[in-house]
């Protein structure tokens, strides 16, 4: 049976999210090989469980705001910026974003480890929608934002997961997007970086652009973002102003 849904989002929403549910089916048994699978599911003596990776979320976010996602392992962060990338399809709810999304999911994410710094600019600025010119035009801001020197021109099998970081938020914030969205490519930058890094998010929120963070650091959280959510075991169990959520985080985890 179709649900039927009745909220509509205002004007200043960036993304609306009703009742979203995500369900994986897993093997019960440890499956060697595809050989194996293929035979096993020929006969019929695969059986799956059921295992519900987000469970009837409902939010939405505001036009130029910073919001925080938190939550431990496990807790359906990942699977839930996968749906607002428009990666993954719910298996139930309805999306809605506006606006064009630049997701920051993985650390490295796009990048090819043969290819040099500056190869991998043009590759991700061209997965991100940019011509060639606009690359170019934009290449000296993101040489000198990533902090990596000559390092630019190396493969990049060659970068430390920090130059990686760098390179990879230097691109992906060198236009002002719609929506922003980074899954803990924080974690690995310096104190200075990361300060470099909050001073353009906050930028690019006086100009309209809205950024989803997600972090274990609750104090990243609390200090960057106006409102957040908690996530634990699939559940949005707090959301409201980012400081009292990323203060239940904290007595959550200790």
């Amino acid at each position: 049976m179709s649900k039927e849904f009745v909220q509509t989002p205002e004007n200043d929403t960036a993304f609306f999210l009703e009742n979203i549910s995500v369900s994986y089916y897993l093997p019960e048994e440890k499956i060697a090989s595809i050989k194996e699978y293929a035979i096993r599911r020929l006969q019929g003596k695969i059986k799956y469980n059921s295992f519900l990776a987000l469970d009837k979320i409902s939010m939405s976010v505001k036009k130029g705001e910073i919001f925080g996602i938190l939550g431990r392992n496990g807790a359906g962060k990942s699977t839930l910026l996968k749906v607002l990338a428009r990666v993954l399809s719910p298996t139930e709810g309805r999306v809605w974003i506006k606006g064009q999304v630049y997701p920051l999911l993985q650390l490295g994410a796009g990048f090819h480890p043969e290819l040099t710094g500056i190869e991998n600019v043009y590759l991700n600025g061209v997965l991100l929608g940019h011509t060639k010119k606009e690359i170019q035009e934009k290449l000296p801001e993101i040489a000198d934002f990533s902090e990596i020197g000559n390092f630019i021109n190396a493969p990049l099998r060659t970068y430390s997961s920090g130059m990686m970081a760098r390179l990879g938020f230097s691109v992906a914030t060198a236009w002002i997007p719609d929506i922003l969205i980074l899954d803990e490519v924080l974690a690995v930058g310096d104190a200075a970086f990361v300060k470099k890094c909050s001073n353009r998010m906050k930028s690019f929120r006086e100009s309209g652009a809205t950024i989803i963070i997600v972090s274990h650091s609750i104090n990243i959280v609390a200090e960057l973002c106006q409102r957040a959510a908690l996530l634990e075991h699939g559940k949005l169990i707090a959301f409201g102003e980012a400081g009292e959520v990323s203060e239940k985080y904290r007595k959550l985890i200790f």
